[in-house]
Order: structure tokens, then sequence, then C-alpha cells
């Protein structure tokens, strides 16, 4: 699965939001959005990780880092 295809699931669960996946080792991935204001970070990590969920209990993509950041956060 590409990095396109990831950011599309991603999209699609965080429309409006600022998506960046850098493919590596590790796929790190940064998702700024609104929707984690007031949010714990445990909390986003798992709400990033939701859509991604089979890609990675089925192998198609290995270890994940994940950033979810609110826009006020980002600045």
């Amino acid at each position: 699965m590409s990095s396109a295809d990831i950011q599309a699931l991603l999209e699609k669960e965080f429309p409006n939001s600022e998506i960046t996946i850098q493919e590596g080792y590790h796929n790190e991935i940064e998702v700024v959005s609104s929707a984690f204001e007031g949010v714990s970070a445990v909390k986003r990590q798992q709400m990033v990780y939701k859509p991604l969920t089979e890609l990675i209990t089925g192998g198609t993509v290995h270890a994940v880092k994940i950033s979810a950041l609110t826009p006020a956060e980002k600045k």
C-alpha cells in the first residue's frame, strides 16, 4: 500500500485536515486537525490508528509513528 492510499484513508476520516506521511523504516504520519481539540494524546493516537487497523494487523503497514496535533499546536 502506498502513502497515497494511506493518505486517502486518513483524509476520509479527517476531512479538511493537513496530513503528511513520510515513508521509511517507520511510516511517520502527522495529522493536524481541529477534531483533536480537547482530546487527550492517547485518544488522538487511537483516532488516527483506527482507520489503519486492518493494514497494520494484516502486515500491509508495519511500524507507524503518529503525531496528532490541533492547528494551534502546529503553529
